[in-house]
């Protein structure tokens, strides 16, 4: 059921007279697309994410040093030289249900997540025995230690570790979840829930703040002061911004960067850059089915690109806002390089890459170019690759629905034509191009990796290099192999980094702009 965006304005104002009071207590907000997934294990849709930090809680949180903190853990102990881990909850940890929350949820939560994370399944290749000792006590003990553990359980990068009931991580991982309970600070209320137009939260009261410290990042103190919270989905950019300018909504997750002059404008709108490591986009290839199971083929696409059109089209023609020349990792970020980065920074030429196209093994088969037409960064990046496939003579069927819609239609691996598809684009947070332990898009172990499902051994055999890596060089020369082999084979288009922002009414404190949390904010 959807409704009109007239309808969905008339939903929070049609009140009693005691309204006022009441709306003074609800946090309006326009998220980046529609929730269509609720399984925060299922999808790595940075919707489906946010939706998990407000429902879920996770055992570490992460702080803005890129630090793993206690959050539902009270603390933890490692002995047998790094290869025994042992975990205590805090007390007073209760789901939405009321069921309190025990060592075997915490288990069985991480066995589903870690079937389908990039770092989850090089943890469970280690793990000799993981078990509950008692309700509060978990224990995972390890064949080969694991250095980056409590990384692992304090990513933000989807999918993240999130605890949820043993009754629902019991679930096979690839079963998508369509009930949410959790025990975060808000409680998801399925019942008013409008597809297209409407998810809301109410505050839980049972919830149990870490007592000391400050609300950083996912990590501290989780203080709730709104009593509901109310996604709005927008897909106009112009109602956004009108409804953002004249206060029918609070927060705007990702205004288009050509709107931001006239938001600055606004006396009464604070707009900020999102994240200081920036956004990146990815090309996603269905290497499973032709024609981009062939390499050859996959190469040739990359050769062709441009990352300037790319980044033009996303953030602008002001180049202060997007960066091209951009290789596997963030800019900037210690596992950057240059390796055999002239496939996409060197001269481009249709021509030649029309042939390059036929030699590769192209012969014409149908390719299905995913794109969403309410999501208007990603259908830009979509409309580029469309124009570049034209130009290259690809028999092209481009298909348009809503992000959701696509969201799921990319889990399918049947071929193009049984309802399958050969690319979709889309962006990660830089936080999520920092190392191989986060990057869902770089596992090439088949059909254990990322959409797209690439079998590419060397790819994964220098991934999982890292994890043994001693120091930050041999990190280094790891990832200097990785991005080669990327150049190579071309599992996705790497298309470039652009700065985007996030805009909300002055009058709010205590927003959490790069995780988009929804605690801690409160009316000044």
């Amino acid at each position: 059921m959807s409704l009109p965006r007239r309808a969905l304005f008339a939903l929070p104002l049609a009140a009693p007279a005691f309204a006022q009071t009441a709306a003074s207590r609800t946090l309006r907000y326009v998220p980046q697309a529609d929730l269509t997934v609720l399984d925060p294990v299922f999808t790595t849709a940075y919707i489906s994410r946010h939706f998990a930090l407000m429902v879920y809680d996770q055992l570490y949180g992460l702080d803005s040093n890129l630090r793993p903190q206690p959050q539902m853990a009270e603390g933890h102990a490692v002995e047998d030289d790094g290869k025994l881990w042992r975990f205590t909850l805090r007390e007073g940890l209760r789901f939405h249900d009321g069921s309190p929350v025990r060592g075997r949820d915490c288990v069985a939560s991480i066995r589903r997540w870690a079937a389908r994370d990039s770092i989850g399944q090089v943890l469970m290749s280690r793990v000799a025995d993981m078990k509950e000792e008692s309700d509060r006590v978990f224990t995972i003990r390890l064949n080969r230690p694991f250095g980056p553990m409590l990384d692992a359980m304090a990513k933000l990068g989807p999918p993240a570790l999130f605890i949820m009931p043993e009754r629902l991580a019991s679930t096979d991982p690839n079963r998508a979840l369509t009930e949410a309970v959790g025990s975060g600070p808000f409680r998801f209320l399925p019942g008013e829930r409008i597809a297209g137009a409407r998810v809301a939260f109410e505050r839980n009261p049972d919830y149990v703040p870490r007592p000391n410290g400050t609300s950083d990042w996912a990590a501290g103190p989780k203080r709730v002061h709104m009593d509901r919270v109310e996604w709005l989905t927008m897909p106009d950019p112009g109602t956004a911004m009108a409804a953002l300018r004249s206060g029918e909504v609070d927060w705007w997750e990702n205004p288009g960067n050509d709107l931001l002059p006239v938001l600055r404008r606004a006396r009464d709108v604070h707009v900020q850059r999102a994240s200081p490591l920036g956004t990146f986009g990815t090309g996603v290839f269905n290497t499973m089915h032709p024609p981009f199971d062939k390499p050859a083929v996959r190469r040739a696409i990359l050769r062709a690109m441009s990352q300037e059109d790319f980044m033009t089209a996303a953030a602008g023609a002001d180049s202060e806002l997007w960066r091209a020349g951009v290789g596997v990792f963030t800019p900037e970020t210690p596992l950057a390089n240059d390796e055999a980065l002239e496939a996409v920074t060197g001269p481009r030429d249709i021509e030649r890459s029309r042939r390059e196209l036929r030699e590769a093994g192209y012969n014409g088969e149908r390719v299905v170019l995913l794109a969403p037409g309410d999501y208007p960064l990603l259908g830009a990046l979509a409309e580029v690759q469309r124009d570049l496939f034209q130009r290259l003579g690809v028999n092209l069927d481009y298909v348009v629905t809503d992000w959701g819609t696509l969201v799921q239609r990319r889990s399918r691996r049947e071929p193009p034509g049984q309802g399958g598809w050969s690319m979709f684009h889309t962006t990660w947070n830089g936080l999520d191009g920092i190392n191989p332990g986060v990057m869902q898009y770089i596992r090439a172990n088949g059909q254990g990796a990322w959409f797209g499902w690439p079998d590419i051994p060397a790819l994964e055999e220098a991934r999982l290099s890292w994890f043994d890596a001693p120091d930050l060089e041999a990190q280094k020369a790891s990832a200097r192999r990785i991005q080669r082999i990327v150049m190579e084979e071309a599992p996705y288009l790497p298309t470039g980094q652009y700065f985007g922002s996030t805009a909300w009414r002055r009058g709010l404190e205590g927003v959490i702009a790069p995780i988009y949390a929804m605690w801690n904010i409160r009316r000044t």
